[in-house]
């Protein structure tokens, strides 16, 4: 059928902005214009109890971070959130109004996490905050009316990538206890070689150029593609993860990827569900006040969560 209308609407609209190009423009005028860009997509805006900006200090860092808090009495299960921008670009706000919709749809504690970006810090700069924040939450949690019992851990793109990296670290490192991975059409293998790659090229708002450029910009060289904790579709061992929703798109060059480490980590006895929505293209999620899918993606994902977050469901 092709890419639905509503999407191509909203990406013609973008198109007459005449962003700079990643190849040509320097990188701050790429990150001033993909924060732009944001300000420019239609959303829903939904109401939540508060919202909270806070820093946390790491050995190496300051992480900022953004705690959304839902109407009605705490302690609130508690999402770990993760932005996209392939790991050079965004921050906060760029998923700002997702996270709202979430907190307040799910009725949970949303803190977004302001990760290092590539290339001032590459591979595994990123990693190690969104761990240092995964852990924080699960030690302070009472500080913001968060249940630390009940946490998961979710992210769109590169996002995506390190929420389920996250929960690789926690498996292996004692913790802390994640109860459900969130992972948004993530990228979870650099190979850039599978069948969406081909068939989607660079026809549509992620291309594989850009992608080659978002790779070179936060891996160290070659060697890091091979990493389970940059791709963690070549993780030899996925059993013992929390259980995992997979959202894809159809005209997004990584959706197989994201399907195949569903497929894998159902192989390894994890529970997980992947949902391809047709038509839809990478960061379609930014399109809930125009694209009707879009909404609709939001409220199956609050409902995951919900059902994640039901005291006994594991």
């Amino acid at each position: 059928m092709g890419v639905h209308p509503q999407v191509q609407a909203v990406l013609s609209r973008l198109a007459e902005l005449n962003f700079p190009s990643i190849e040509t423009a320097p990188l701050s005028e790429i990150r001033e214009a993909f924060s732009y860009s944001r300000t420019q997509m239609k959303e829903v805006i939904a109401p939540v109890a508060s919202i909270e900006d806070r820093t946390l200090v790491s050995p190496d860092t300051e992480i900022p971070i953004r705690i959304y808090t839902p109407e009605g009495p705490g302690p609130h299960p508690v999402l770990v959130f993760f932005h996209g921008g392939g790991f050079v670009l965004g921050d906060l706000d760029t998923t700002h109004n997702i996270c709202r919709y979430l907190a307040w749809s799910a009725n949970c504690v949303v803190v977004s996490v302001d990760y290092r970006l590539a290339p001032e810090h590459k591979f595994p700069a990123a990693m190690e905050d969104a761990y240092f924040a995964t852990k924080w939450v699960a030690e302070n949690a009472a500080s913001f009316g968060g249940d630390a019992t009940r946490i998961a851990v979710g992210g769109e793109s590169a996002g995506g990538n390190l929420a389920a990296v996250v929960s690789l670290l926690a498996r292996d490192g004692g913790g802390p206890a994640i109860i459900y991975q969130l992972l948004i059409y993530p990228a979870v293998y650099f190979g850039l070689d599978s069948q969406s790659c081909i068939e989607c090229g660079n026809k549509y708002n992620l291309t594989v150029d850009e992608m080659v450029w978002f790779r070179d910009h936060y891996l160290n060289g070659p060697d890091d593609e091979k990493n389970p904790l940059v791709a963690p579709l070549l993780a030899s061992d996925l059993s013992g993860l929390p259980p995992a929703l997979v959202v894809t798109a159809e005209f997004d060059p990584i959706r197989d990827d994201g399907e195949a480490y569903a497929a894998r980590l159902v192989e390894h006895g994890v529970k997980a569900t992947a949902i391809r929505y047709e038509g839809m293209v990478h960061t379609f999620l930014n399109f809930s006040g125009e694209v009707d899918q879009s909404k609709t993606a939001l409220d199956e994902i609050a409902a995951g969560l919900r059902n994640a977050f039901l005291p006994g469901e594991k």
